[in-house]
This record gives C-alpha cells, sequence and structure tokens, in this order.
C-alpha cells in the first residue's frame, strides 16, 4: 500500500456513499483522524481492519486495493 492506492480508493468509496470521515470512523470504531491518515497514506489499517472495510463497501480485500 506504499503508493496509497488504498488511501485513494477509501476517500472515492466514502465520497460515493456521502459518508464524511467522522461517519465513517464510527463504523470501524476509529476516530476521523485515523481516516484520514489512511486516506492520505501516512497510517494503514490493520489486516482484520482491512478485511473489514472490503466487506463494508462489498468488495474484495485485492478489489480494495487495487487502482
Amino acid at each position: 500500500m506504499k503508493n496509497n492506492t488504498f488511501g485513494k480508493r477509501l476517500k472515492e468509496l466514502r465520497l460515493e456513499k456521502g459518508l464524511s470521515q467522522r461517519e465513517l470512523g464510527k463504523v470501524f470504531n476509529v476516530c476521523n483522524q485515523t481516516i484520514s491518515f489512511w486516506e492520505i497514506g501516512s497510517r494503514e489499517p490493520d489486516l482484520d481492519t482491512l478485511v473489514e472495510i472490503a466487506s463494508y463497501f462489498n468488495l474484495s480485500v485485492n478489489q480494495l486495493l487495487e487502482e
């Protein structure tokens, strides 16, 4: 995830659902700053959370990480 494909995709998916970072953070029990860090690529979710995110957006983990 070094090229931040995940972060860009996460932001795109979040905006498509009309969610704020705070609202998405509540879904995954993290603060909005964590969502921001994921989107800009300064942090990455752990594997379990990555699987939860993919499931929430009805995608496979591969689809979530692809450009």
